[in-house]
């Protein structure tokens, strides 16, 4: 089986004012591609047979950094990494939302997509990549809300995947019978890390 490494992408402005990204195409900020040299440099120390991305642009620009560092392009650019898509809340803010839904707007059908439709696709994904790249050292670069709803389905387990931080390092392998952690949200590179 693959050992696969995901890694958040840099913060961005969205992040900052919890503004819903989804599929939008926002760039990371300053504090975003500091982040992305920083954990670059840390992947740079490892050896890596293939490497992928998610397609939107936060993601791209973190990956392209990354690549830099480890002399190594992106293999794939793999729509299947998205970010949850929020349908019509994308680009808002919770007070947006309340201006122009309503303070009930979640009860409202705001084309997002499910839960168990973002969790199929990871599991998808992670299936297909474990079965192609098997015996390989997989890096992917990806989003956090994904990330963790994949997570939790994969180790079937609630009380993982939750507020990942930004460009943080994510390690998964399969034991034969399950698939388990070898590091977990980790962010050893930053400087303010915990």
């Amino acid at each position: 089986m693959a050992v696969i490494t995901f890694v958040r992408h840099g913060v961005t402005n969205h992040n900052i004012e919890k503004r819903a990204q989804g599929h939008t195409q926002n760039p990371l900020n300053e504090e975003g591609r500091a982040q992305a040299q920083l954990v670059a440099r840390r992947l740079s120390e490892e050896q890596w047979d293939v490497f992928l991305s998610s397609d939107l642009r936060r993601a791209r620009e973190t990956a392209d950094i990354v690549a830099a560092a480890i002399g190594r392009p992106v293999d794939e650019f793999d729509p299947r990494l998205r970010e949850m898509d929020r349908g019509k809340i994308a680009d808002t803010t919770e007070e947006e939302r309340v201006a122009r839904w309503g303070k009930n707007w979640k009860q409202l059908d705001m084309a997002q997509e499910t839960h168990e439709s973002m969790r199929a696709r990871g599991i998808g994904f992670i299936q297909d990549i474990a079965s192609r790249y098997a015996g390989k050292r997989v890096l992917v670069v990806t989003h956090g809300y994904f990330l963790g709803q994949t997570l939790k389905e994969l180790m079937q387990d609630e009380s993982t995947g939750s507020e990942l931080r930004n460009t943080s390092v994510t390690t998964i392998a399969h034991d034969g019978e399950k698939w388990g952690y070898l590091l977990y949200d980790c962010t050893k590179h930053l400087p303010d890390h915990t």
